[in-house]
């Protein structure tokens, strides 16, 4: 092959400009901090890196998430401990009212204390966070969750479905809880509750119901009791149940009923028709408010007869169990509520070691080691001062110098 002075040259050009192209790429990757500046430098490196990102922006996001998700919760808790206080004082006034001794005057004035309670559970119930969202309304932010009706009962008008956040990749946690879960239900460990008739009009008055036996056949089951006169100061009783009535005498007096793994005390002269419901609390309609209205209305009502007063220590009685089961449930939902937080800590943890491994692998990938590419750079600097001096050389060479 015949090597003219044209290749020569074209030669040394091209061998100049990859040195040059070399040794400006690894001065590009020094001034950047990047190996792969470029996809076309490490396609494969560059593709995973683009994953890794991806990752790293994912698990941001989720960290916003749970502070978001964090601060619902830590609201919520708050205002279920301000609702605690309020039904812990609202039992206290029940108790307090159980004294024999008080008059109608002392009994109108706790029901004034009890009814600032009521109010104030109310405003509680319809709290709402930071962004105007009520924080028992479930999915419903339009309007307060709970509200009076034309009879002035509360009634709940909120959603029954609560909101759900994404705190981490494979989780979706509850950032709230219905006011239907906090105010109108009871935990799962609730007994059972008995109330007197709306029209009794004796002096029947009941003790209990207490769980004597849970593996008797009919325990868990909701019961009628009714009773009829027999004209002679005695009634026939008739207990009804899913599987069917039991019937007895009561002398009219006092008595203890035991049915169904509960016991029913009985003291006073019930009328005819007069009747009482047992059943489990959760059967039972719980409702807080429907709760302190019923007392309300025995307290600010005067004790005119036996009547009224057995009416009055019935509805004591049954609104004091409500009121305990009350609690019981605020504090089970407030556990929850802890105990989410507590997972959000525990997923911030994981999230921030997470952040560390994508980091690192994303720097594995991409980022620079300085000590290699000095000494790339240095070395391509070399080789292309080493082309340069070669093309001086060869630039200068002449046949007639041979002559």
């Amino acid at each position: 092959m015949r090597v003219s002075t044209v290749m020569m040259f074209e030669r040394s050009v091209s061998s100049m400009n990859r040195q040059q192209s070399a040794f400006m790429q690894v001065g590009e990757q020094i001034a950047s901090g990047k190996r792969v500046v470029r996809p076309s430098d490490d396609p494969q490196a560059a593709s995973r890196a683009v994953g890794v990102s991806q990752s790293l922006a994912s698990n941001a996001q989720q960290s916003d998430s749970r502070i978001t998700a964090r601060n619902s919760l830590s609201q919520e808790e708050s205002v279920l401990n301000s609702v605690s206080d309020s039904l812990t004082r609202a039992k206290e006034l029940m108790i307090q009212a159980g004294n024999g001794t008080l008059s109608d005057a002392d009994r109108q004035s706790m029901g004034t204390e009890l009814r600032g309670v009521y109010e104030a559970l109310l405003g509680q119930a319809n709290s709402a966070d930071g962004n105007g969202s009520y924080l028992f309304g479930g999915y419903q932010d339009g309007a307060e969750p709970f509200v009076k009706d034309a009879a002035g009962a509360v009634q709940y008008a909120g959603s029954d479905q609560v909101r759900q956040q994404k705190v981490d990749s494979s989780r979706l946690m509850e950032v709230g809880n219905t006011g239907r879960d906090v105010f109108q239900t009871v935990a799962g460990g609730a007994g059972y509750v008995a109330r007197a008739g709306a029209d009794n009009a004796g002096t029947l008055t009941f003790t209990g119901p207490q769980v004597v036996d849970t593996t008797a056949s009919g325990y868990g089951d909701d019961y009628a009791i009714s009773f009829a006169a027999n004209g002679d100061g005695t009634f026939d009783y008739t207990i009804s149940g899913p599987d069917g009535d039991t019937t007895g005498n009561y002398d009219g007096t006092s008595a203890t009923l035991e049915f169904g793994g509960v016991r029913l005390t009985l003291e006073g002269t019930p009328e005819d028709g007069d009747a009482l419901d047992v059943g489990t609390a959760r059967n039972m309609n719980p409702d807080v408010f429907a709760t302190l209205e019923n007392m309300l209305s025995a307290l600010e009502n005067p004790l005119d007869s036996d009547a009224d007063k057995a009416a009055f220590a019935n509805t004591l009685s049954t609104s004091s169990r409500e009121m305990d089961n009350a609690l019981d449930n605020v504090l089970t939902v407030r556990a929850s509520v802890g105990a989410r937080l507590n997972e959000l800590d525990t997923l911030d943890t994981v999230g921030s070691d997470r952040k560390i491994s994508y980091t690192q692998t994303q720097s594995d990938l991409i980022d620079l080691d300085y000590t290699t590419a000095i000494s790339d750079y240095v070395l391509r600097q070399v080789g292309l001062q080493a082309a340069q001096k070669a093309f001086v050389d060869l630039q200068g060479t002449s046949l007639f110098e041979m002559m």
